[in-house]
């Protein structure tokens, strides 16, 4: 993430794709003036030309001087590859880590793909620890070994903790820089401390109390620290009464703790409660529109993609979710074909049983959405479980009495066969039941796997109410009507 400190530099973007549009107008006015010039026959036409492109070019370099890190990498994600490239290369040097960081994975890789090594040691040479080891992943290991040379020995030591633990953890999420204090001194001298700083750094909402093997002792809040007797020691108004994370813990859990105790940051401490970082709002935040965007994609079986990249590139991209979809269209269709016979005497059949799949696979859907929340705030365990199983299989069945006998009304009146609408309730209520179960399995059943449930649990939902809801009513109607 962008640093936050600088941002009244930055000119306000209202709206990204109206700052999109208006980088694509320069550049589209660019392009057709300098055609209209090339295609004149004047004296010291090249000198015209180069004037001419020159101008055009700082007015838009002007113009991305004033914009903000993420805003220059919002509209890079919103431009075609050929204009990305252009646009990319009039962003100051000493921002291009920075926007790099803001962007997606699959913009960042081709934003990667046009520099040279030299720039990328010089545009990750700028950023802090934690945040090169956001871009460590797409960063060549030739560039990844000169960063290492270029940082000090503390800088290589916080690089090499933030890579080593694993994704989706405390420690992958916080950063380094935080302010400590001793607990033995006055306020005054904390308050001189950091009036000789430069700058807080972002989301400093409290300091780090710690003796001198860096073990954490307690926190300062700002609040108390001004509103204090300056002649106070440390140890007089900091608080005992903290919430500390481990670099091991995961980030979902932190994610939640954040949340519930409205914080803004919190220490990271290692198991002799030495202080290794912190997590902020801002880590929070930034976790939480990653997790959302990948579980998004990954409910349709994507993975991050660039809207410009090649046809090919996407196809590929979007390979995996369809071969899956085909396979149990597939299986579907082969549970159809066992009652071809069925069908063929009773046309009726294969207008209904889409009704049936089609609102058990909705109210699967529902049940889904309320376990996987239920497992990201932590809230089912061994003890509730099988309650909460017991309870959808009920809300399955009032369900499917009451709208399987509008169906089954539905069914009767249309062909007037009263057995027909019987099979229709019997069928719609057992497959919502279904529904039921594997919408509730099937979430716990990913998570256990150490799997993401909001990912696979829609494919494992689809599958089943497709196919045992063409059963169930194909089975029913085979054995009381034909």
């Amino acid at each position: 993430m962008a640093d936050q400190g600088n941002d009244s530099k930055y000119q306000r973007v209202e709206s990204v794709p109206e700052a999109a549009a208006e980088v694509r107008a320069i550049l589209q006015k660019q392009e057709l003036v300098e055609g209209l010039v090339h295609k004149q026959d004047m004296p010291r036409q090249d000198l015209v030309e180069g004037l001419l492109h020159k101008q055009n070019v700082a007015a838009l370099k002007n113009k991305l001087d004033k914009l903000h890190p993420a805003d220059i990498a919002a509209i890079l994600e919103q431009l075609p590859l050929d204009e990305r490239t252009s646009v990319w290369n009039l962003v100051k040097a000493d921002l291009d880590g920075d926007v790099l960081l803001e962007a997606s994975d699959a913009v960042r890789e081709t934003l990667i793909a046009d520099m040279d090594p030299e720039e990328l040691l010089a545009a990750t040479e700028q950023l802090d620890a934690d945040e090169i080891a956001d871009l460590a992943p797409d960063l060549p290991d030739e560039v990844i070994a000169d960063v290492f040379r270029s940082l000090s020995s503390e800088e290589r030591e916080q690089l090499r903790a933030a890579l080593s633990y694993p994704e989706n953890t405390v420690g992958a999420l916080m950063d380094f820089e935080m302010v400590t204090v001793r607990e033995d001194v006055t306020l005054e001298v904390v308050l001189r401390y950091l009036l000789r700083m430069d700058e807080l750094p972002s989301n400093t909402d409290k300091l780090f109390v710690v003796d001198r093997h860096n073990v954490l002792r307690g926190v300062l809040p700002i609040s108390e620290l001004i509103v204090s007797a300056p002649e106070k020691l440390v140890s007089e108004v900091m608080a005992r009464d903290y919430l500390t994370f481990h670099p091991e813990d995961e980030a979902d859990e932190a994610t939640q703790a954040v949340e519930r105790y409205d914080l803004v940051s919190a220490p990271v401490v290692d198991a002799s409660q030495r202080i290794v970082g912190r997590i902020t709002i801002t880590d929070i935040v930034d976790y939480i529109r990653e997790d959302a965007e990948h579980e998004m994609l990954g409910k349709v079986g994507l993975r991050d993609e660039d809207l410009f990249s090649s046809v090919w590139k996407s196809a590929r991209n979007r390979w995996l979710w369809l071969a899956v979809n085909l396979c149990t269209a597939f299986f579907a269709s082969r549970v159809i074909g066992l009652f071809e016979g069925s069908i063929e005497k009773l046309v009726a059949l294969a207008a209904l049983m889409p009704i049936v799949a089609a609102i058990a696979g909705n109210s699967g859907n529902q049940t889904v959405a309320l376990i996987v929340r239920a497992l990201a705030f932590g809230e089912i365990n061994k003890d509730n479980a099988r309650r909460l199983l017991i309870k959808e299989l009920a809300i399955a069945t009032v369900n499917g009495l009451m709208w399987g006998s509008v169906a089954g009304l539905f069914a009767w009146w249309l062909y007037g066969n009263v057995g027909l609408g019987l099979v229709m309730v019997g069928a719609m209520m057992l497959n919502l039941m279904v529904g039921a179960v594997v919408g509730m399995l099937a979430p716990m059943l990913l998570e256990r796997m150490k799997r993401d449930p909001a990912i696979g649990s829609s494919v494992l939902l689809t599958f089943s109410t497709d196919s045992m809801g063409f059963l169930i009513f194909l089975g029913l109607a085979t054995l009381f009507l034909v």
